[in-house]
């Protein structure tokens, strides 16, 4: 058992890892107009919080290093798609940019990892870091409803890439296996919601996937995020 549960979690990190690259065409294009455009830090900063917390859990829970491992080149990624924001951004944006990641990366990180190694000791440390990934994963997990939505509305797949419901889908299936192996709960729940989610988009791809976008229809910006390959994640994370 424990041979395959780490055989599960070496596929994991792979999947992952690549969640992890989507979004680098976005910042490509960034970094060639000088300009964020229209896009988003949140799901970047949320997404650096979510790999932060994962590192934590895996570090302090045995066994569970592999998740540790991918979480942290996470870690690395997102930073660096957040310093390229905070380069790029408008002014205005910046600041944003830049009290939004204060808060939830330093502060709030830093005041769980804090009160857990104060207040809490063994499972019970564990058993609150993994409550507040799980959490958080399945938010992420969440956004992409708002794709969904849109390919509802406008009757077409333009702006949920098939290769990123597919390896969303195919992330959290192998998490969610891995969890079950090891019987870890926080990171089976949260992972077996996305794997439901990435099915539900594969369901929405194949349906629309011939249509036409319907001209009635405006497309957002959070949508075309989502096309070059938001999270929004999972997604990305190890733990996604």
């Amino acid at each position: 058992m424990a041979g395959l549960s780490l055989y599960v979690g070496i596929i994991g990190n792979v999947i992952s890892v690549l969640l992890f690259l989507s979004p680098v065409s976005t910042f490509w294009r960034i970094v060639k107009n000088g300009s964020t455009e229209e896009y988003e830090s949140l799901p970047y900063i949320c997404t650096l919080l979510n790999s932060s917390l994962w590192t934590y859990y895996g570090l302090i829970k045995p066994g569970e290093l592999l998740v540790a491992t991918v979480n942290g080149f996470g870690i690395i990624v997102e930073a660096v798609y957040v310093i390229l924001f905070l380069i790029y951004a408008p002014k205005h944006v910046k600041g944003k940019t830049a009290i939004l990641a204060g808060f939830l990366n330093f502060g709030f990180f830093g005041t769980a990892v804090l009160v857990t190694q104060l207040a809490l000791e063994g499972e019970a440390r564990t058993n609150a870091i993994g409550f507040l990934g799980a959490g958080l994963n399945i938010i992420m997990y969440g956004s992409p409803l708002a794709a969904m939505g849109t390919v509802v509305r406008s009757k077409s797949v333009e702006y949920m890439p098939f290769f990123l419901s597919f390896f969303s889908f195919l992330n959290g299936g192998v998490w969610t296996l891995y969890a079950f192996l090891l019987r870890d709960y926080f990171l089976g729940v949260p992972n077996g919601t996305g794997v439901l989610l990435g099915f539900i988009q594969l369901v929405l791809y194949g349906m629309y996937r011939n249509s036409k976008a319907s001209k009635s229809v405006v497309i957002i910006s959070p949508a075309d995020e989502i096309e070059e390959g938001l999270q929004h994640e999972p997604l990305i994370s190890a733990s996604t």
